[in-house]
């Protein structure tokens, strides 16, 4: 893997120069001693929310994939981590895809897997819709936008964050208090490392991000996918309506499951080595087909 350092909690990357003034923090990451032409890119898509960005959501799934032999793209989405957050912008799901797409072409990614939970699965969808020809597998981890935006307003997550953040708003206390009740099953996995990461990040953040964010509902355009895909849900998520898993279920062509209990949101987090193993397991599979039909 290629070096991070800095003395921020939140380890610092690389820079991209993009469009309209948008610079996108990355990492990029290779098994040592390959160059960065080498390995199948995989493309790391965060969730939304106070504090999120690529690392702080992937820190603990990367390593696994580099060792496979993987390339691992993970970015900071517009409005998020240390990359640009205008105050002026809509941030729609266009929005992010236009940006994610432009990052690949300027790096000289043609082909890849895009990986992503919550927000970045919403973003992952739509970016399969729209350049099918770039995606070869999605892995979705309790993705956005296979719903109604009202339906996600009637989570027990929703009701957590007006309970916790009542009266302090900007509390680390609030803040913990919020990721251990609302996206995770088993808080003792939260650590003070990861709630510090978080907060550090979110006091870089600006509202305009979640005030705009318009996600649209493509449940119904699913059966448009034409690559492999790989869901995980935890059955025990607060945040996302568990009628998802069926609408994927029923929607896709071509896909993999994975339901486990005693998981929230967070399944990468919560149950690291099983989703590093699973999501291996389906692309070393996938990709080893592709090579037999190839031939």
């Amino acid at each position: 893997m290629s070096n991070v350092s800095s003395n921020k909690k939140l380890p610092e990357g690389k820079y991209l120069d993009l469009s309209a003034g948008m610079k996108i923090h990355y990492h990029d990451f290779v098994k040592e001693g390959h160059d960065l032409g080498s390995g199948h890119p995989v493309l790391f898509l965060q969730g939304s929310g106070g504090g999120a960005s690529g690392w702080s959501n992937f820190q603990f799934n990367v390593p696994a994939f580099v060792e496979a032999g993987y390339r691992a793209l993970v970015i900071d989405l517009p409005g998020y981590g240390y990359s640009g957050k205008p105050t002026d912008a809509l941030y729609t799901l266009d929005y992010f895809i236009g940006y994610v797409n432009e990052f690949l072409e300027k790096i000289g990614v043609s082909k890849l897997t895009l990986l992503g939970n919550s927000l970045g699965g919403a973003i992952a969808i739509g970016f399969a819709l729209k350049y099918p020809k770039k995606v070869s597998n999605l892995i979705l981890m309790s993705p956005g936008g296979i719903e109604n935006k009202a339906d996600y307003f009637t989570m027990p997550a929703m009701s957590i964050m007006k309970e916790v953040f009542v009266g302090g708003a900007n509390s680390r206390d609030s803040f913990a208090q919020f990721i251990k009740k609302a996206l995770v099953f088993d808080a003792s996995i939260v650590t003070d490392e990861l709630i510090d990461q978080r907060w550090e990040v979110f006091q870089l953040q600006n509202d305009q991000v979640i005030k705009t964010m318009d996600v649209p509902n493509m449940a119904d355009r699913l059966g448009e996918i034409n690559v492999p895909a790989l869901v995980l849900w935890g059955i025990d998520d607060k945040l996302m309506p568990e009628t998802g898993v069926m609408k994927l279920a029923k929607g896709l062509k071509d896909y993999e499951m994975l339901v486990i209990p005693k998981c929230g949101h967070w399944f990468m987090i919560e149950h690291t080595r099983l989703f590093n193993r699973t999501c291996l397991n389906f692309l070393n599979d996938r990709i080893a087909l592709n090579d037999r039909i190839a031939k």
